[in-house]
């Protein structure tokens, strides 16, 4: 007779020290360069959650506000938060330059210090999406979103440009080991998992955001030195290494570039996902 063996369960990754990691990470660069030319995902998303005047929203993971502002212009109540400080800073300059009233709250979307039901609508523009603890943070969105509110979310699918982006950058320096890809909340099949038990509506539709830059250099060059996991990612590795991971991004854009050799535009899927709750 041969004795039982027994099979350790993997280690639960330390998220502690992934999410102080990320907080770093977005905190680098600049990332309001890039995320103003995210405005129009904003302001379609808010259009998809029907975001009425006097409604309490609330926009986590906001970065540097565009779901924020575009329900802010639809004279809703806006609450707008983020872990990372300078980025609801930057948010909050653009809202007072055009005079709108806007709440800025420092917080985690997995712990969101809010009340159960406080909210008529929360969105999330490619932010949500990267917190560690996917089913967590579905579960805190539901929390505090009253029943019959709506949930708005737009998220990079694994298939499109920044899901091929990932891989390429993943390959170069590889995730922390445990986490689940931040590309699965651009699937149908991830978003029911997480949703579906307390959704009485799901809508998932696929839609483009067309990058536009003046070439894959100049593309490369912008998100190196504003985009933290970009700027972090090149930041990790030595001369070889970045010359590297350089040639991979410019390859994967003049792949997908749909301009031709005289500009930049490179249509990038995301899955807009609304989720009336139960």
């Amino acid at each position: 007779m041969t004795a039982a063996t027994t099979t350790a369960a993997p280690a639960e990754p330390d998220f502690a020290a992934i999410k102080s990691k990320q907080q770093t990470t977005w905190a680098s660069g600049d990332f309001a360069v890039i995320g103003v030319t995210l405005q129009i995902v904003g302001e379609t998303l808010a259009e998809a959650v029907d975001v009425k005047a006097g409604e309490h929203v609330l926009d986590v993971a906001a970065g540097n506000g565009n779901a924020t502002l575009a329900a802010a212009r639809r004279f809703a109540h806006v609450t707008s938060t983020d872990y990372v400080p300078a980025l609801l800073t930057k948010g909050a300059t653009r809202a007072k330059a055009e005079g709108l009233n806007v709440v800025y709250r420092v917080a985690d979307v997995e712990e969101l210090p809010f009340a159960d039901n406080s909210f008529d609508v929360l969105m999330s523009t490619f932010g949500a999406m990267f917190a560690p603890r996917q089913k967590r943070t579905a579960d805190e969105m539901l929390r505090v979103v009253r029943p019959g509110g709506r949930i708005g979310m737009a998220n990079w699918t694994p298939e499109g440009f920044i899901g091929q982006l990932f891989k390429v950058v993943g390959a170069h320096l590889p995730p922390p080991a445990g986490l689940k890809s931040p590309a699965l909340w651009g699937t149908a099949t991830h978003i029911g998992e997480l949703f579906g038990d307390q959704a009485a509506d799901i809508r998932f539709e696929r839609k483009h955001f067309n990058f536009r830059y003046a070439s894959p250099a100049h593309w490369v060059q912008i998100f190196r030195d504003y985009y933290g996991p970009t700027h972090k990612a090149f930041a990790a590795l030595d001369g070889t290494g970045q010359a590297k991971l350089e040639a991979d991004i410019l390859a994967l854009l003049e792949r997908l570039n749909v301009a031709g050799p005289a500009s930049l535009v490179v249509p990038a899927e995301y899955a807009e996902v609304v989720v009336t709750t139960r």
